[in-house]
Formats: C-alpha cells, structure tokens, sequence
C-alpha cells in the first residue's frame, strides 16, 4: 500500500459522509421493514443469506456464522431463535453429523420474499445516488491510493 498522494479535501470528506449516510439511511429503511415484519436486522440477514446459498448448496450453521461474521455460538442463538419463530428448520446433515443444515421455512420464504421486495422499490430510488457517489470515491480512491494499489477483489 502506497502512501496518499494527495491531501483529503473538504469535498472528498463530504463524498465519504455522503456515501456512509446514503448507505445508513437504506439500512435504516431495511430496518424497519424487519421491525414491522417481527424481525431484526440480523434475523433477516440470516433469511437473506440461507436463501441465497440455497440456490448451490445447503447452508450449514458454521457458513451462516461466516455470512454474517459472527461466533458459532451466538449463530446457534439466533437460529434457534429463527427456528422457534417457524422461519427456518435445522436438521442433522446426513453425510457428517456434525454439520447441521438450515433451510427456509414456507413461513420464511413468504417473509423474505415481502421484504426483499420492499427493499428493492427503496433501492430503485437511491440506485442513482449511490452510482454518482461510488464514481466520486472511485476517483478519490484512485487520486489517493493510486490505480495499482486498489484491491479489486472482493
């Protein structure tokens, strides 16, 4: 990693609090609808993260904990918690037994199909700040770091 090249100005701290603001307030609008679906935010991460999976392979306990960068242990909270309210199943894996698969539910597939919905109208509408924001900062990326030291992947 280089060292910057340029001196941060005032706009290139307004893009960054721009960019951070934009992305709070679509997570805040996320939030609510979890809220008023009965859910959490993480609750509904972890929806969003099972289905996802679903469509290659099966999700196990440890790969949700992986998703959604949390301990093994607080992952089993919540998906018990998820279990109870009748949005997952958890079942023993049959070809190691100490892997334990997650799917959705009915229940949890209805939940997460209304809210992905909704979240996606609200990301209709700030689709086009967060395209003239992300070209901002990949310019002040690459005036800062320099076009060789970006890490392109992700």
């Amino acid at each position: 990693m280089s060292h910057p090249s340029t001196e941060l100005t005032q706009a290139d701290f307004e893009s960054l609090a721009r960019f951070r603001f934009t992305i709070r307030r679509y997570l805040a609008f996320a939030e609510q609808g979890a809220k008023a679906a009965g859910l959490t935010s993480q609750q509904h991460q972890a929806l969003l993260a099972i289905k996802a999976q679903s469509f290659t392979s099966e999700m196990t306990v440890g790969d949700l904990a992986n998703r959604l960068l949390l301990r093994p242990h607080s992952t089993a909270e919540l998906v018990n918690r998820l279990v109870a309210a009748d949005l997952i199943t958890r079942d023993i894996a049959v070809h190691d037994r100490r892997k334990v698969h997650v799917r959705l539910t009915a229940r949890g597939e209805t939940v997460l199909a209304t809210l992905s919905a909704r979240n996606l109208r609200e990301l209709q509408t700030v689709t086009p700040a967060f395209e003239a924001l992300l070209l901002q900062l990949s310019d002040l990326v690459e005036d800062f770091v320099g076009p060789n030291d970006c890490d392109t992947g992700a």
